[in-house]
């Protein structure tokens, strides 16, 4: 029988393995826009542990590699800013995405208030819409980066945590 992955609040030492998996996850998104240079792929591990200390970052974990992270912080409007949803490529297409993403859901409404939740993605990347909209969020904006990428920009609101713990 094989390990189970368990979802958990990021530490200081699991720095390294965030930047390493977002490498690898972006690498895709990268050839898919023709750009190298997005920030996923040159953020410095000094920028990743300040994020660390300053919004809430889970890690899924198969025994004890990162397998899986997502970010979030939430504004005093109450809107979270989800973001860089990543998954080992070799664990996609497990519900893996979906269980971090609703982790950091819930996380963000019961120890931030959160109100809403918006994210984006690239307009090609069809796997991300896919499981953004599964998880109920709809499309509130596009925006022109280059003629090689629009951000899609999606939202939905949150769920009053009384209520997600009778649904």
């Amino acid at each position: 029988m094989g390990m189970s992955v368990t979802i958990s609040a990021a530490t200081a030492d699991d720095a390294e393995q965030i930047l390493k998996l977002q490498y690898l996850c972006y690498q895709r998104e990268a050839e898919l826009y023709g750009d190298y240079s997005i920030e996923p792929l040159t953020q410095s591990l000094d920028d990743l542990r300040a994020e660390l200390g300053k919004g809430c970052v889970l890690v899924a974990r198969l025994g004890a590699e990162v397998v899986g992270s997502v970010r979030g912080t939430v504004d005093d409007k109450g809107t979270a800013a989800i973001g860089k949803l990543i998954v080992h490529p070799r664990m996609q297409r497990h519900g893996l995405g979906g269980r971090l993403l609703a982790a950091i859901e819930e996380r963000l409404t019961e120890e931030r208030d959160a109100k809403r939740y918006r994210l984006f993605t690239g307009h090609r990347s069809e796997g991300n819409l896919r499981l953004y909209r599964r998880y109920g969020y709809a499309q509130v904006g596009t925006e022109e980066v280059n003629r090689r990428l629009s951000l899609v920009t999606l939202e939905k609101e949150a769920m009053p945590s009384a209520y997600a713990a009778s649904a």
